[in-house]
């Protein structure tokens, strides 16, 4: 017999399946055998926490191995091909939703695979520079490869978002993802998942080609000469010093290239593909000691204790007509440099799985509208095309922070105090981020469009969680790449290129994602898309 609950425990009551069995027993009478978490959240709200638990009670029976069916990948060795542009979540997924549907992917990425592009992320603390093709925007797994993994999404009505959590687990992920209303992967353990979802796809008879970068796509007429038609894609392959360029031909590419391609963004602009300019939000990050999170966060000096996790929050507030919130908020994680080219200094956060690092960090960003560029008052946005002004917003304020940064990898940074009440900081609290930090007037050189709702923001969140706004955080400069400043724009219904047949602009670099499992649900729709045209032409 099965019987379905939902329990509100205690968290040392929810810390095992023993103990869960244990309180079965004592307070509801149920002698059951085994359980399975469906369904688990933590509710902080009040100073007693609770876990909110949806579990299924085994009596007289022994649980499933696994809530889902496995998913069955064929041998697509010898049928139609798709090209897939990059090997972030959007393509990784694309790929193996066609393999399902019968096509054969031959996925390309610029970048190298997961365990090489982790030997160059190494190298940015002590030789304070990027790899412009290899860093933790480009490569295989994308920009969540080596940025925290979190799976938690909002976009439940773009498509099955179980699915892409299942697929992960089939790859290698912890089955505690299903369960968890917050799922996390962890920066230390997504790097096999994708290696494992890379191995799928060849085992099947599929293509991944590393350190391969598109440089055009290839367009021809159709006989209207009204509507274009994809016929292939022209690449450069990087085989240690020497480089070759070479056609590759397919009637479909999906192209998932994620949100920093911005070399992709410019051919698409030179070449009259219809772009348009998308709006997204740039600020910085947040650094707290993690206790002090966790302090504020559970209500209690002790902290987390035993039993609780590193805490989370999720903030949100409107200054001046624009919405000001955190974002990609990562618990005991770490502040990582995520340029992806020269002249650039960029953070990210991100989380290893136990999430036991001393500080917490948060994005804390600022919404920008297309509309708002004229406010930023720069000169590189005169005569130039309008389709891609946050783009050079985004390049402008990078180029800024490294000259802030003397021209390294070092992040300029406040603390939190100081920044609210403009002055720079005498000196730095211990930080994550290990390139290193350099003290510099944020306040002063970011754009009053952006600082100053921060510094409004800040003071409102200081007054509703007490302890949050102190010199104890830091704030480091500066957050860019929360999204895509462009969107390649798609016909709604068959989510081709509203002028070229076969291209299918996916995920978030094409700005219709927002984050690892929103762009695998967009890799997947894009797949059927494609495969449903080349089935009917």
């Amino acid at each position: 017999m099965v019987n379905e609950l939902n329990l509100r425990i205690l968290p040392q009551q929810a810390y095992n399946e023993q103990s869960i069995l244990a309180y079965l027993r004592q307070e509801k009478g149920i002698k059951a055998d085994a359980v399975r978490v469906v369904r688990r959240s933590i509710d902080a709200r009040q100073r007693t926490i609770f876990v909110n638990l949806t579990i299924r009670a085994y009596v007289g029976e022994e649980p499933p191995l696994t809530d889902f069916e496995p998913y069955i990948y064929k041998d697509v060795s010898e049928r139609p091909s798709v090209i897939v542009v990059g090997a972030g979540p959007g393509g990784l997924f694309a790929a193996l939703r066609l393999i399902e549907l019968g096509f054969k992917p031959i996925v390309v990425e610029r970048g190298k695979d997961v365990r090489e592009r982790k030997k160059d992320i190494a190298r940015i603390r002590p030789e304070q520079r990027v790899d412009p093709e290899s860093n933790y925007s480009f490569g295989e797994g994308g920009a969540g490869a080596y940025s925290d993994g979190k799976l938690y999404t909002r976009s439940k009505k773009r498509g099955n978002t179980d699915r892409i959590l299942q697929i992960f687990v089939q790859h290698g992920a912890s089955p505690s993802i299903l369960s968890d209303a917050h799922p996390h992967i962890g920066t230390d353990r997504l790097p096999r998942v994708i290696e494992n979802m890379r191995n799928t796809i060849l085992s099947c008879g599929g293509e991944v080609h590393f350190q391969t970068k598109m440089t055009r796509l290839l367009i021809e007429n159709s006989k209207s000469n009204i509507e274009r038609r994809i016929v292939g894609i022209e690449v450069m392959k990087q085989d240690n010093s020497q480089s070759s360029t070479f056609n590759i031909q397919s009637s479909a590419v999906i192209l998932a290239t994620g949100h920093s391609a911005r070399d992709v963004y410019r051919h698409l602009a030179e070449n009259g593909i219809e772009i348009e300019a998308k709006g997204l939000a740039i600020g910085v990050r947040l650094e707290h000691p993690a206790h002090l999170i966790d302090q504020i966060q559970y209500h209690s000096k002790q902290g987390r204790g035993k039993w609780l996790p590193a805490a989370e929050y999720s903030l949100v507030t409107q200054v001046q007509g624009r919405g000001v919130y955190s974002f990609c908020m990562c618990p005991g994680g770490f502040v990582v440099p995520a340029a992806s080219g020269p002249e650039q200094v960029v953070v990210n956060g991100m989380s290893p799985s136990n999430r036991n690092g001393r500080w917490s960090n948060s994005g804390m960003v600022v919404e920008i509208r297309p509309e708002d560029y004229k406010e930023f008052k720069i000169d590189k946005f005169k005569n130039q095309n309008p389709s891609l002004s946050l783009l050079y917003l985004q390049e402008e304020l990078e180029r800024q922070c490294w000259l802030q940064a003397n021209r390294l990898q070092t992040a300029p940074a406040q603390r939190m105090t100081d920044f609210v009440n403009g002055r720079l900081s005498a000196d730095l609290n211990e930080s994550s981020y290990a390139p290193g930090l350099i003290a510099s007037p944020l306040h002063f050189w970011m754009p009053e469009f952006i600082s100053s709702r921060l510094r409004e923001a800040f003071k409102l969140w200081g007054k509703q969680k007490h302890g949050f706004l102190t010199s104890e955080a830091t704030v480091i400069g500066i957050e860019t790449r929360t999204s895509s400043p462009v969107r390649i724009l798609r016909d709604n219904e068959t989510l081709q290129h509203i002028r070229i047949e076969g291209l299918f602009p996916c995920g978030e670099g094409a700005g219709y994602a927002g984050g690892i499992v929103s762009a695998g649900v967009d890799g997947e729709r894009c797949a059927e898309s494609a495969a449903t045209y080349l089935t009917r032409r």
